[in-house]
């Protein structure tokens, strides 16, 4: 393990300690430890986690489990809100449920241990990296197949980032993550087996972004040759589940829209148990598709559910219920992802010279006082009790609280300062009238939209807490919970909105994974999103100065100095206050005694395992 490799490993380390510190200093209420404890055969009992190994073992070199031998049958039943996936294409996918079975349908080269964060091996067997750190040689399985009995092979490898990563097909946002100092990655075949990448300078986050999901060149290329409008629609919510050529654990078996998402086991499956069995065990995993959580909450006490996130206002009935039933809860820390307000701070015109934002709003929006008041206005605490019951901490940063990059100096924040944040707003001409409504120094009514997706309810109460939080203020908020879908056309499409509530799920080991959300021109630039055509495009000064870090940081190896930079780029997001964060909820989940081989963690939550667990 290299010098760079060690550090991260044991910041990792350290990362999880405090992660287990949070939880009892939060009052777990005698919470599983997901870092300690895992239900195996017939009872819980520790388990030392040692690395994957590769055997070659009647032409397959196959990634032995490392968990205990178990037995074939049943399935696992989990869930998903909203109205299911809208693509069974990975290279296209925009949304949650879409990537999330993807990525059991398309094995990626490399993925990440769960228990260290370390980049381990999945179709590539091992990687080289060159002392200038340059040059990486890849090396795949030998034997590993297709779902149509093809080999997989270092041709599938150069296809998939050539001719659509690297070509611009479907979401841009690894090609977008992967330019280095304005140059893409050079890939290159070798031989059957091996695969080269060389890059313009040494990149810290390369280890992990090449090893993204691999498409099957013979099934693709075709597709490929009609252009991205067809590529696009490729794989589509009504394609027969036969046409679908996978690497992955499962293979689509069923899907009925807006009910189920049904996945089979792939009997050639590259993974073995100690006994020389094919994993996974499992027969099926079924998604059920649920509109909203409370109906989530009531199939899973019905028994229709193996597994379900708990949240924080759930948890005591939980705890109460988990005494005398067939299920155990474990809480795995704060998540990885973010919750937060977003401001539209578009200030630009369309294609047709009309503004994406009405120009009173955009006054206000980019107005930093305006920002900045709104964010001492909300009552972050309140949200903890009241919507998270406690089971939560108040989010000030735009890394998660769970990173090994967080800004510690901005972790704590502030409170909530009603009158401090009417001062900031009289600094900027806008006054009250006499039934204590916001005008600005125009004399127009301060009033706008806030939207998030219906069916998240948790969203929908601190919704409902911000309209209330922002009417002591002044201001008038028509929140508006509307469709997923219809949401994310107002951000990415149109820029139709005024305010959004809504998070992210981002990376604790890799801060230039959102990269689409800080670049200028990222795919998920939310705040100040750019379209082709658009005019008076300026970049705001700070955003050129995260363009600036966001280069720098990817291009330093060294983790101290990264992460100085890292904090640099927080600094700015606090300061600014595109976004403002609310609270970061802690991952607590509840699972059915009878799923064996249940190993829960901070980093890969609840079933990242699902190929070796079984029922019992």
């Amino acid at each position: 393990m290299n010098k760079i490799k060690r550090i991260i490993f044991l910041l990792v380390i350290i990362s999880l300690i405090l992660v287990s510190c949070f939880r009892i200093d939060k009052g777990s209420d005698g919470l599983n430890s997901a870092k300690d404890t895992y239900i195996n055969n017939n009872d819980e009992q520790k388990v030392e986690y040692k690395p994957y190994k590769t055997l070659f073992y009647n032409g397959v070199d196959y990634k032995m489990s490392r968990s205990p031998v178990g037995k074939y049958g049943g399935q696992i039943v989990s869930s998903t809100i909203g109205e299911g996936p809208k693509t069974f294409n990975p290279w296209v996918s925009k949304d949650a449920t879409s990537s999330l079975i993807g990525d059991l349908l398309y094995d990626p080269l490399f993925s990440t241990d769960s228990d260290t964060g370390e980049v381990i091996p999945a179709l590539a067997k091992e990687m080289q990296v060159s002392d200038d750190q340059k040059t990486y040689l890849i090396k795949l399985r030998r034997g590993v197949k297709w779902t149509d009995g093809e080999e997989i092979t270092a041709d599938d490898v150069v296809f998939t980032w050539n001719e659509i990563i690297l070509a611009g097909y479907g979401n841009t946002s690894l090609r977008d993550s992967v330019l280095i100092d304005g140059e893409y990655p050079r890939v290159r075949k070798i031989d059957k087996y091996t695969v080269e990448f060389k890059i313009k300078k040494p990149f810290a986050p390369f280890q992990r972004f090449v090893g993204t999901s691999i498409a099957p060149q013979h099934v693709f290329a075709p597709v490929v040759k009609k252009g991205k409008r067809f590529f696009d629609s490729y794989l589509g919510t009504t394609v027969n589940p036969k046409d679908i050529v996978s690497s992955g654990a499962f293979m689509l078996d069923e899907y009925v829209p807006a009910q189920r998402v049904v996945l089979k086991r792939n009997p050639n499956y590259y993974s073995i148990d100690e006994n020389y069995h094919k994993l996974p065990y499992i027969d099926k995993y079924v998604i059920l598709i649920v509109g909203d959580l409370n109906n989530e909450l009531l199939k899973f006490e019905s028994g229709e559910l193996d597994v379900i996130s708990v949240r924080g206002k759930d948890l005591p009935r939980f705890k109460e219920k988990e005494k005398k039933s067939d299920f155990k809860i474990y809480n795995l820390g704060p998540n990885t992802g973010t919750m937060f307000l977003a401001f539209n701070l578009n200030t630009r015109e369309n294609k047709e010279g009309k503004p994406y934002v009405n120009p009173i709003k955009q006054k206000w929006f980019n107005d930093l006082n305006f920002r900045t008041a709104i964010d001492y206005a909300i009552d972050r605490n309140a949200m903890v009790a009241n919507v998270a019951n406690g089971a939560a901490q108040p989010l000030f940063t735009a890394e998660s609280l769970s990173s090994i990059f967080l800004n510690e100096k901005l972790a704590s924040g502030h409170e909530k300062d009603l009158e401090y944040a009417k001062s900031l707003l009289k600094k900027s001409g806008f006054y009250f009238d006499k039934n204590g409504l916001l005008h600005d120094k125009e004399g127009s009514l301060v009033e706008f939209d806030l939207y998030t997706n219906a069916g998240q309810t948790e969203r929908e109460a601190c919704g409902v807490m911000v309209k209330e939080d922002l009417r002591n203020l002044g201001i008038k908020v028509n929140f508006k919970p509307i469709e997923f879908n219809s949401l994310v056309s107002k951000m990415m499409s149109t820029s139709d909105w005024d305010m959004v509530l809504m998070g992210l799920t981002g990376s604790p080991l890799e801060p230039h994974s959102g990269k689409n959300v800080w670049y200028s021109k990222g795919h998920l630039h939310l705040f100040n999103m750019r379209f082709a055509g658009d005019k008076n495009d300026i970049l705001l000064p700070w955003e050129k100065e995260l363009d600036e870090i966001i280069e720098q940081g990817a291009l330093e190896l060294d983790y101290n100095k990264r992460k100085l930079i890292y904090d640099k780029y927080q600094q700015i997001i606090y300061d600014q206050r595109p976004l403002i964060y609310l609270y970061s909820p802690l991952t607590i989940t509840a699972v059915r005694n009878k799923v064996k081989n249940l190993h829960p963690t901070s980093l890969g939550g609840t079933l990242h395992n699902i190929d070796e667990l079984y029922i019992e």
